[in-house]
């Protein structure tokens, strides 16, 4: 079984969870640097005796006792990781060469190695010793609770805005006819939406975070969070400052509306029926960025959340509390609630809709608006990227394009068509049977290739083109029509 987990792991390639290290007669001083950076991050699997292409080099036989007996003893020694952690090493024979295995998982603390603290990021470990943010994001992602739970117990009604516990009671109640919160006070009404909470841990009672930033008076939430706000930026001509800000810093109700009217001020609404009913591409398009940036934004962060406008794309950008790491594929997207109790509320007054619906609705309608994909990165820092206005055709070169089309030996509309099946990021297999062709190879060399060579499709693991999980997917020179 292990055997076919570490040929698995060549195969793979290092990356965030995976790495390799060659260590043919002593372990290398830096493999301590990697278990501290998994150990802080995701956990991972390190090979000892693999060079970094995923050849085998093998861990010279006579070496392996002493390598084991040193690598334990350093790992339990407090002097050199702190906390200490107990982890095994395995010995595992692969094509007649001696492969040491070292499982480590992700761990509840921060750990130091030497002294430093180190992170993972991609297929490097990094040093971030002294870098205050960096090291506060670490621990933020330790936390085993949510941090919208906090109880403030000197909170009271008096710093809450009851027209804005009314405004969510009647917003509920155009949701859903005889919405319970119709018939509640207001301290019913917030104990049933879960932000008046008794710790248990601590004892106290009182209101949440959640309450605060959903019903809070202005000068409540800026008492509690005093770095709280979105920034909403349009940068078309001045591109060093702004055309037009709207600095916010209010509860997250009225923060919504103010994101939603920034849009209907700076962008388009080209005309779409959805049926026989027309919508509105721009407000379902903001209506996503709008609740991602608020409902799953780590508020203990200090990083400032901002929507960004700009002349061909719309960045938004929120501290984040990472479960995962790297560009998200919608086909293999696990949705996860960071902040649980706010987006109950939101969904309970129709702002959002159910859990993991705002990545493909995103998906959907930026397809329509701008003949493109968005772009989300799980990473500490959450970001989305829309496009705006896919880039001139005119800049996929006529020969490149007319390049790829012989050489793929396909019609226009067969190239069209392959285009768009790859609007969403597809493996070579899926290529092969959408096309009906049977030879591997010559759908590699003669269709992906040259489309790659052209810029009409991009790998989603740019760095590892063999690795068995690529994808392709259209770039955004490419209209999805």
């Amino acid at each position: 079984m292990l055997e076919k987990r570490i040929r698995a792991l060549l195969k793979e390639g290092e990356g965030l969870r995976v790495e390799f290290k060659e260590c043919q007669k002593a372990i290398n001083k830096n493999v301590y640097e990697t278990v501290g950076a998994f150990l802080n991050r995701y956990g991972g699997e390190i090979l000892l005796g693999v060079d970094d292409n995923g050849g085998i080099s093998g861990v010279d036989a006579g070496a392996i006792d002493q390598i084991k007996k040193n690598f334990i003893t350093a790992v339990n020694n407090p002097l050199k990781i702190t906390p200490s952690v107990y982890l095994s090493i395995n010995q595992v024979l692969i094509d007649g060469k001696h492969i040491l295995y070292i499982f480590v998982p992700q761990s509840s603390q921060v750990h130091t190695v030497n002294g430093k603290i180190f992170d993972r990021n991609h297929d490097a470990d990094l040093d971030i010793t002294g870098k205050d943010s960096l090291i506060a994001n670490l621990y933020i992602n330790k936390q085993g609770v949510y941090t919208e739970n906090k109880v403030y117990p000197f909170c009271e009604m008096a710093d809450l805005r009851t027209d804005m516990i009314d405004r969510a009671r009647r917003m509920a109640g155009f949701q859903t006819a005889n919405h319970p919160w119709q018939s509640m006070n207001d301290v019913e009404l917030l104990k049933s939406a879960r932000v008046f909470l008794h710790d248990f841990q601590t004892g106290k009672e009182g209101f949440t975070l959640a309450g605060i930033l959903m019903f809070g008076k202005d000068t409540t939430i800026l008492s509690v969070l005093p770095y709280h706000r979105t920034d909403l930026i349009l940068r078309r001509e001045n591109l060093d400052r702004y055309d037009d800000r709207d600095f916010v810093d209010t509860n997250l109700i009225e923060s919504y509306d103010r994101i939603i009217a920034f849009g209907q001020k700076h962008l388009p609404d080209p005309f779409y029926l959805e049926g026989t009913q027309r919508i509105s591409v721009r407000d379902k398009i903001m209506r996503e960025i709008a609740s991602n940036i608020l409902i799953h934004r780590e508020y203990v962060k200090s990083f400032p959340a901002k929507i960004i406008i700009e002349k061909e794309r719309i960045v938004a950008e929120n501290g984040n509390r990472a479960l995962a790491h790297g560009l998200i594929d919608p086909e293999n997207f696990t949705p996860n609630p960071k902040n649980p109790v706010i987006a109950r509320i939101f969904k309970e007054i129709g702002l959002a809709d159910e859990l993991g619906s705002g990545v493909r609705n995103l998906f959907k309608y930026t397809a329509v608006f701008s003949r493109s994909l968005p772009e989300m990165f799980e990473e500490d820092i959450f970001r989305v990227i829309v496009h705006l206005t896919e880039e001139a055709t005119q800049q996929v070169t006529p020969q490149a394009t007319q390049q790829a089309t012989q050489q793929a030996d396909l019609a226009d509309e067969r190239i069209k068509n392959l285009l768009v099946f790859c609007a969403i990021p597809r493996t070579r297999d899926e290529l092969q049977e959408h096309l009906g062709l049977k030879d591997r190879e010559y759908v590699r060399s003669s269709i992906i290739k040259p489309l790659l060579d052209a810029g009409l499709l991009q790998p989603t693991i740019p760095g590892k083109p063999n690795s068995p999980k690529q994808k392709y997917v259209t770039t955004r020179k490419v209209p999805l029509d």
